[in-house]
């Protein structure tokens, strides 16, 4: 009862309009209900509210209380940003020097997006530095160095996963170990940054945890692994690929009555799992059906939609019935990837060719009511949407779009 009473004031705290974490207010990539219905039509003449120099990363922004938090890399310097959200302007910065360098020479800057509770900010450097700051003023609160403290490897792109806030600490997933004892999951105290407990004997993936009902639903870079509040495992399911180059990056996605989609390429399909009781139970599995490669697919409804396909080789949006993994339909033009919100009825996507599309949330059929270039190409960043306004950057800038 006090993790459910401590669930919802976590959820409870955020204002109406906040995207206070990685895939927005419940994590599930879904708008806010009160937000208002996205136009069908983009004006002509649609130019950003404002924009603003970032630096590299793949890491989204989050908007918390007026506030747009957005972490990147300059040259050297790890940054934290605050901006004002209707203007761009800074209202803080944060830094600290890191010398990561990505083992695949891709992009060294961070790609864990931000997470924000109880007037703290809470990032996660892919050279495994977790970092508490204060929301009002940006000062550094405590720091953890996931790397030193237990051994947590760099992977393919650097430590990855966003954070959880779950209860009174921050969950991180970094893969490695503390004195002989499994840490691939650990849990911070929120306030001090003392660590609370750690578990689940993995490596680190790039997917991010989630709350599930009794505590939470991580994948990582060998297994699933459901744990309670307190980090006691309640059961692990092995699921990767057999391709050492291959990464589990799509987020676990909640698809009602206890259901959850995992996804991945590289072979390993599409997974709808029964959660009960602390148990993982396989409803269906499937290839070719929603290969997620990196985005996390969003819900609405009975069905989900995402992008199927390797990025390498170009992605298809696809609508897909949840109860049995039916393709209900597919747009027949493939882009190289993207992401989506869910607003109301509709669909938010952006494009790695830097298009803002609205799409109809509609299993009947594949109806693109309008598309504009907001980005640059090249770029595949999960972006926040926030107050009828949609935050996404790409290499060089973060854009604010008013949509409403």
């Amino acid at each position: 009862m006090r993790f459910l009473a401590l669930l919802l004031l976590i959820h409870g705290s955020a204002a109406a309009a906040d995207w206070p974490q990685f895939l927005g207010p419940q994590r599930n990539g879904v708008a806010d209900k009160y937000e208002s219905s996205l136009p069908d039509s983009f004006p002509s003449d649609l130019t950003p509210l404002w924009k603003k120099s970032v630096g590299s990363g793949f890491a989204g922004p989050v908007v918390v209380g007026g506030q747009v938090i957005i972490f990147h890399r300059e040259s050297s310097d790890m940054t934290t940003e605050s901006l004002d959200a209707k203007t761009g302007q800074p209202t803080w910065r944060t830094v600290y020097t890191t010398d990561y360098i990505d083992s695949f020479g891709f992009d060294n800057g961070p790609r864990a997006v931000p997470a924000v509770a109880d007037a703290r900010v809470f990032t996660y450097g892919p050279e495994g530095r977790a970092t508490a700051m204060d929301l009002k003023t940006g000062k550094e609160l405590w720091s953890y160095d996931a790397a030193a403290a237990l051994g947590s490897e760099q992977g393919f792109f650097g430590r990855a996963p966003s954070p959880l806030v779950m209860g009174e600490n921050v969950i991180f997933a970094p893969g490695g170990t503390l004195e002989g004892k499994p840490a691939g999951l650990i849990a911070l105290d929120c306030e001090t940054g003392k660590l609370a407990w750690n578990s689940a004997d993995d490596e680190a993936g790039c997917a991010s945890p989630i709350l599930v009902k009794g505590g939470l639903l991580s994948w990582m870079r060998n297994q699933l692994w459901l744990l309670d509040p307190t980090g006691k495992v309640l059961a692990s399911q092995p699921l990767r690929s057999s391709m050492d180059a291959s990464v589990n990056a799509a987020t676990p996605m909640d698809c009602g009555a206890a259901r959850y989609l995992i996804s991945a390429g590289y072979g390993v399909g599409a997974h709808l799992l029964h959660i009960a009781d602390g148990k993982l139970e396989t409803l269906w599995k499937k290839e070719d059906t929603l290969d997620c490669h990196y985005a996390t697919p969003i819900r609405v409804g009975d069905h989900l939609y995402g992008f199927h396909g390797r990025q390498e080789r170009g992605m298809n949006l696809r609508c897909v019935e949840i109860a049995t993994g039916k393709v209900a339909w597919e747009d027949p033009d493939s882009v190289p990837g993207g992401t989506l919100i869910a607003v109301g009825d509709k669909l938010l996507v952006v494009t790695e060719r830097g298009e803002l599309w609205i799409v109809r949330a509609t299993p009947e059929k594949f109806t693109q009511l309008a598309a504009i270039q907001i980005l640059r190409a090249g770029h595949r960043s999960h972006a926040a949407y926030s107050d009828g306004i949609l935050y996404a950057r790409d290499s060089e800038h973060l854009v604010a779009v008013k949509l409403r």
